[in-house]
């Protein structure tokens, strides 16, 4: 292609695509330069100064690939609104992806040209949008919930009973460490939640007693791992630098770890990290399908039914929206249209006829 170095013939395979890909210096839209980083590496460096979460740093590096892709593995310096205009139409037109992942790929797209390229992106106008749905939540009822989670043992009982009864997002129940748990004031401090805030839940009390028995097998297994030379796990941010022997201490353990070691890539130590989300995923899936439940209910179910079953008993939306951990209370809102098209809410007149 005329502007670029990299050249996709007929024999060009995906894994030399990648390599094109990955290999793109940030210097290389003008004049080469051996010294500077990959883009992508780029890319990482900026996303991590600036504290994103692992999940969106892979998510944002699959994006610029992919852009990358489309436009036959040219620099993103050498382009600009016209690329991403037809690439965004395209993701919307030929892809039929939804509107929050055609948002998800401009919002990578704008970080890697404002923080890396370092140059703005004017007027996006003549992109095609991709329609965003309007979808209610689906929500199971509390006898559905009761008979889901009959069909769950062990730990993924007491994760789901804390989705469920806590309103905590997967991620962030497996996240959970055992000093996040306060079995004196009923609450678990959530840290670092979606978008970066700590708040509390609840900790729900029918499970207060099964919670602390599990913490006393995982002490147990712990303390083994120490004698072992093992039982070390990551911190955040820089805290491992700052107290070397903290990763090891009882009360920055995972509350659901794993049951195999894990070994560290970077220092070699092995360890436990948490229970991958796919495991409780994969659980909750056949316990719906075990219930006889026709409702399509996943982990998120439980979180949605939360919300709904306490403004179900009369608590008010701001409570529930600092339970849920919601910036905007326009989010929250969408359980009250749940409760209108409930029980609850208008009572058909066919129930005031004499029908047969």
């Amino acid at each position: 292609m005329k502007g670029s170095k990299y050249r996709i013939t007929a024999g060009t395979t995906r894994t030399k695509l990648i390599r094109q890909a990955d290999g793109i210096k940030i210097g290389e839209s003008s004049r080469q330069d051996e010294k500077k980083p990959k883009l992508l590496d780029q890319l990482q460096q900026a996303l991590r100064s600036r504290h994103y979460s692992n999940r969106t740093e892979q998510t944002y590096r699959y994006w610029v690939r992919k852009f990358i892709f489309f436009n036959n593995v040219r620099h993103p310096g050498d382009m600009g609104e016209e690329e991403i205009n037809a690439f965004l139409t395209h993701l919307a037109v030929k892809e039929q992806v939804s509107a929050s992942t055609q948002n998800q790929a401009l919002c990578a797209l704008l970080f890697l040209y404002r923080h890396v390229v370092g140059r703005e992106i004017g007027d996006l106008g003549n992109v095609i949008r991709a329609r965003k749905p309007v979808r209610l939540p689906v929500v199971m009822t509390r006898d559905e919930v009761k008979n889901v989670l009959r069909q769950l043992t062990g730990d993924k009982l007491i994760i789901a009973c804390l989705l469920y009864g806590a309103g905590l997002r997967l991620t962030e129940r497996l996240c959970l460490r055992v000093h996040d748990m306060d079995f004196q004031k009923n609450y678990i401090t959530v840290r670092d939640g979606k978008g970066s805030k700590d708040r509390v839940a609840m900790l729900p009390a029918s499970i207060k007693e099964a919670l602390i028995n599990h913490l006393r097998k995982v002490k147990i297994i712990h303390e083994n791992d120490v004698k072992r030379g093992y039982g070390r796990v990551i911190l955040p941010d820089a805290l491992a630098r700052k107290y070397p022997n903290a990763n090891k201490e009882w009360r920055w353990q995972w509350v659901f770890p794993q049951e195999k070691l894990w070994r560290n890539e970077i220092t070699g130590e092995r360890g436990r990290h948490h229970i991958h989300e796919s495991i409780i995923q994969r659980a909750v899936k056949d316990a719906v399908a075990k219930s006889g439940l026709t409702k399509r209910a996943t982990c998120r179910t439980f979180r949605h039914s939360f919300a709904t079953h306490l403004l179900e008993d009369g608590y008010d939306i701001r409570t529930v929206q600092e339970l849920l951990g919601h910036k905007d209370v326009k989010t929250t809102m969408i359980y009250t249209h749940v409760l209108n098209a409930g029980p609850s809410g208008v009572r058909s007149p066919a129930d005031t006829l004499d029908l047969p």
